[in-house]
């Protein structure tokens, strides 16, 4: 049996800049980072003949079937279709938190089981490599349209500055941290389930379908970006973040207007009001996760105001998706690839 391990993430700046319709005219970036919240899979081999079926997968439901056109799950039909596996297989998949919270779950599934997949045939498939096929096929065969940050950070993990310079050219720079900065990073992160749960590629269309009249704000977000690094690769105060992560998110909110809504405004600014020095709603709007960056004296004030919300504790800078299990069978993880540690 193999089981695989692979990361949710956090982005904090740059999101709307990783579509393939806005920077292959203009480059994007994102600063963000792989959580220690997972999507796990497990896979092993059984003899079809001994049984009435030739495929059994297991999410929040069992399907038993002969044929990969008999899979109503679509990722996990489409996945196995082009990794050429098609019977004699069984997969289990469970997650650690649930989907449409804007945590690129839906990424993560797919990198994750395609992972597995190549791990079960004992291919190597380089991370970045595994992101760029995830990539191709959550756009081109599924239809789907989304960005191209989740799919990343789930391959290659860390925390990082991801350069989109065009499609298949991404470059992957690790933010120097120091161990003791890092924790202080982590120390004003809070994060909040809003109660809403969302389907994220309704909202990417209607993102996509207005990047033409959004070019300038999208610029200005990707500027924050770059100074977004500065301040978490310099040496100056790590809350200095917080206002760059208010103004993006005054940005973000602004591009259309199913970013936000009452619900959301109202729980931002209780939150800004009990001391956060900002923050920002997690993947494409609507719903899911909020997050803020709250210094560590008011920590107690801003989960007391928001207290009828479930807190979910986060550490930062984990794993890329990895093989935790290989059975007796020595396995070798592929490596990351155009991964560079910035200067």
């Amino acid at each position: 049996m193999i089981i695989t391990q692979t990361p949710l993430r956090i982005s904090f700046l740059g999101g709307g800049t990783d579509y393939p319709e806005y920077f292959e005219q203009h480059g994007g970036a994102v600063l963000g980072t792989a959580v220690d919240k997972s999507a796990f899979f497990s896979i092993s081999r059984f003899y079809s003949k001994l049984f009435d079926y030739s495929i059994r997968i297991a999410y929040r439901k069992v399907e038993c079937v002969n044929s990969l056109e008999e899979v109503e799950h679509a990722p996990f039909r489409e996945c196995m279709r082009w990794a050429g596996l098609s019977q004699d297989v069984e997969i289990n998949h469970s997650a650690e938190l649930p989907a449409r919270t804007g945590l690129g779950s839906s990424s993560s599934f797919v990198v994750g089981l395609l992972n597995s997949i190549y791990a079960f045939q004992r291919k190597l498939v380089p991370n970045l490599e595994l992101a760029y096929q995830a990539i191709d096929l959550e756009r081109h065969v599924l239809k789907e349209s989304v960005g191209v940050q989740d799919q990343t950070f789930a391959a290659v993990g860390g925390f990082n500055l991801i350069e989109f310079r065009s499609m298949g050219n991404f470059i992957v720079n690790r933010i120097p941290f120091s161990p003791s900065r890092l924790d202080e990073f982590e120390q004003h992160l809070m994060v909040f389930f809003t109660g809403v749960k969302r389907r994220a590629e309704e909202l990417a269309c209607k993102q996509v379908q207005k990047v033409p009249l959004n070019l300038q704000r999208l610029a200005a977000m990707r500027l924050l970006v770059d100074e977004g690094f500065t301040i978490l690769a310099g040496r100056g105060p790590v809350s200095a973040f917080g206002e760059t992560l208010h103004k993006s998110w005054m940005l973000k909110r602004s591009l259309d207007e199913s970013i936000s809504n009452d619900t959301v405004d109202k729980l931002y600014q209780a939150g800004m009001e009990a001391g956060a020095l900002g923050g920002k709603l997690l993947g494409a709007g609507g719903g899911g996760f909020i997050l803020f960056f709250v210094p560590p004296e008011k920590r107690k004030q801003v989960e007391a105001r928001l207290s009828q919300y479930q807190r979910v504790d986060f550490r930062v800078n984990a794993s890329g998706s990895h093989v935790v299990h290989a059975g007796s069978e020595r396995y070798v993880s592929p490596t990351t690839t155009l991964v560079r540690e910035a200067a």
